[in-house]
């Protein structure tokens, strides 16, 4: 098998109505990327629309986030990601939803993402996403028509949390109660306290905290399905 993941990026900007810019947030898409990058894989971003997609959330004083955008290989793909479009599903043991709020947005009915994460799952591979990453599920069915996430233990970012960022009245539609909705058993830590679950090859986490602990989850998963 190869030894890559993909990594999928928001292309949406808008904040709603805020007038406040979003996108993908830097953290969840750099932590990710050390774990898997310093275990040996290939890494590859890709966004919804391909582009230059847009940042939010910089910790300019994060060494990990530092050295994820720094890296010219990290700063080639962020220049020119291609679209979720033409990416090859067979050329990844996992996909990962980095969060944002602009997932919450262009993620949900992507039919490329989806399609992406279905072949993966369904080829044996590891479907993983943090804080609003998870929006990316929320759609999602495997081949038998059923929701990837029903039935299934998974995190995302709370619905105390949206509150208490304020955004709760912004997002199109709350994160937790729409994974519930669909069947999904959601479980949450305290607000913005590190948090994953793992449900078989289906990673989650809840917050920008957890986006590294969501990682290392993949790869004790990806493990397990390689020995299988």
């Amino acid at each position: 098998m190869p030894r890559s993941v993909l990594i999928a990026l928001t292309s949406h900007r808008a904040l709603g109505d805020t007038g406040r810019d979003t996108g993908f947030f830097v953290g969840e898409a750099a932590h990710p990327w050390k774990v898997f990058t310093d275990a040996g894989y290939t890494v590859d971003l890709a966004s919804v629309a391909g582009g230059v997609p847009p940042q939010d959330g910089l910790d300019a004083d994060d060494p990990v986030q530092q050295q994820f955008l720094a890296d010219e290989r990290v700063a080639a793909q962020l220049a020119a990601t291609p679209a979720l479009a033409d990416v090859d599903p067979a050329a990844y043991d996992a996909v990962f939803l980095a969060g944002g709020h602009g997932t919450m947005w262009d993620f949900p009915d992507d039919p490329h993402l989806a399609a992406i994460a279905r072949s993966v799952y369904e080829a044996g591979g590891v479907v993983s996403a943090v804080c609003h990453g998870p929006s990316g599920l929320v759609n999602l069915t495997l081949s038998d028509g059923t929701h990837l996430v029903e039935g299934k233990r998974v995190s995302a970012f709370t619905n105390d949390e949206e509150t208490a960022v304020g955004l709760a009245e912004v997002v199109p539609f709350l994160l937790q109660t729409r994974l519930e909705e669909r069947g999904a058993k959601h479980s949450g830590a305290p607000n913005f306290a590190a948090h994953v679950v793992r449900d078989g090859r289906l990673v989650t986490g809840q917050n920008p905290a957890s986006a590294a602990g969501v990682a290392e989850a993949v790869l004790e998963a990806l493990s397990e399905a390689q020995r299988s």
